[in-house]
């Protein structure tokens, strides 16, 4: 089949900042959130350094300030999560929407509004109990999406989520993977065809691991704060308050597997050949930049004609689209 084309997309790297069609690009407005979504009133307060803020160490308050994103950015109400859930960050996930849309238009259209093709479709590989891909894709691009998972408990949650917005029923399905051993198979029905999939892959090997992972976003957030006023302190004591639950959440399927990321990417581009005729183009997030040279050199030997690794900037953190195509 020949070597495959690869492309590193430096853009936002460039930029330092969220993709330019992101509406987060300007940070969070908590008084315009807390009057779409008054419950987050109870978590905001003033930082260290005066401004308003939450305390991301609590879950509790990362949840609400979710509600609050997707009522006053995208008119979603009635978002909620069953304890112990993975709880997203809004403008990171739209991030990857936007990189996906410039995927299916041309270069010379690419920085230009994407409204006008409604008849887009998307499929996301584990969907989790946040549905929160196909919900984005849905409100900004209007796009047709299907969203997979093996968990019956995740796909119920999600359900509720789209029986609160009557526009989305017609426009967000669900399905059910039977198998565990497969990612497309069962999901991709014969004759059908999807302009994309994405999927934000578990990357722990194990729940001790997903627990150290955790651990380690905490440090970092006290870190951040410095020991100013004793914050260093209060999010220590929300960890120890938390454990063993994830402070971020996650349910089994959502943030760890067997092999951990790097076998999960092998699964996912070997049965994507089964497909390479009823998808364009499928993508993944990878959190570990060693992952990517084993993954790139299995595209090459299964046959992908092109292959891109687009780079995800906001602020200090760097994370990695992985996409691909057969035709």
């Amino acid at each position: 089949m020949g070597t495959p084309r690869q492309h590193k997309d430096k853009t936002a790297t460039a930029s330092k900042s969220l993709h330019p069609r992101n509406i987060h690009n300007q940070g969070y407005d908590f008084p315009a959130l807390v009057k779409s979504h008054p419950p987050l009133a109870a978590y905001v307060k003033p930082n260290a350094y005066g401004n308003l803020s939450i305390e991301f160490a609590d879950p509790l308050a990362v949840k609400s300030l979710n509600a609050a994103l997707l009522r006053h950015h995208y008119g979603i109400v009635g978002w909620e999560l069953p304890e112990g859930a993975l709880c997203p960050p809004i403008p990171g996930r739209a991030d990857y929407i936007h990189y996906v849309a410039d995927l299916l238009v041309a270069a010379e259209r690419a920085g230009n509004s994407l409204n006008a093709k409604p008849a887009v479709r998307l499929l996301d590989i584990g969907t989790g109990a946040n549905g929160i891909y196909p919900l984005l894709a849905c409100k900004i691009y209007g796009w047709q999406c299907v969203g997979s998972d093996i968990n019956a408990q995740s796909l119920e949650n999600v359900a509720a989520i789209i029986a609160n917005n009557p526009d989305l029923k017609e426009r967000f399905t669900l399905r059910k993977q039977a198998d565990k051993n497969h990612i497309f198979q069962g999901i991709i029905q014969p004759g059908e065809f999807f302009d994309v999939s994405v999927c934000n892959p578990p990357f722990h090997e194990s729940l001790q691991e997903a627990l150290k992972g955790s651990q380690r976003k905490l440090d970092n957030l006290a870190r951040n704060r410095g020991n100013v006023r004793g914050n260093k302190n209060s999010a220590t004591n929300a960890s120890s308050a938390n454990s063993p639950t994830l402070n971020f959440g996650g349910l089994e399927a959502e943030l760890w597997c067997n092999g951990g990321e790097q076998l999960f990417l092998k699964k996912m581009i070997q049965e994507s050949k089964l497909f390479a005729a009823q998808c364009r183009w499928f993508t993944s997030l990878v959190s570990k930049a060693d992952n990517l040279k084993p993954a790139k050199k299995l595209l090459a030997k299964t046959g992908a004609l092109d292959v891109r690794e687009i780079e995800m900037v906001q602020g200090n953190k760097i994370t990695r689209i992985l996409a691909w195509t057969f035709m």
